[in-house]
């Protein structure tokens, strides 16, 4: 399943290639890129892991980000 996230108060690119190559290393994650200058964040992982992995991404954006926020694009 694909997932489009935008990443709001993203403002460190350095930052965001951290956040990238972090979620990268999960296991259930087939597919994970960041655009800093768009703060999207496209993510693709198997139907019935997406939920787990959403949550281990939010923590690992904690980690490095604490003020963004993760919300699904409309």
């Amino acid at each position: 399943m694909k997932k489009i996230f935008i990443l709001e108060n993203l403002d460190c690119a350095n930052c965001a290639s951290k956040i990238e190559t972090a979620i990268k290393k999960m296991d259930d994650v087939e597919h994970i890129s960041i655009s800093f200058m768009t703060s999207k964040m496209i993510l693709k992982a198997d139907d019935d892991k997406i939920d787990g992995v959403i949550t281990e991404c939010k923590k690992i954006i904690k980690k490095y980000e604490p003020d963004v926020v993760m919300k699904p694009k409309t």
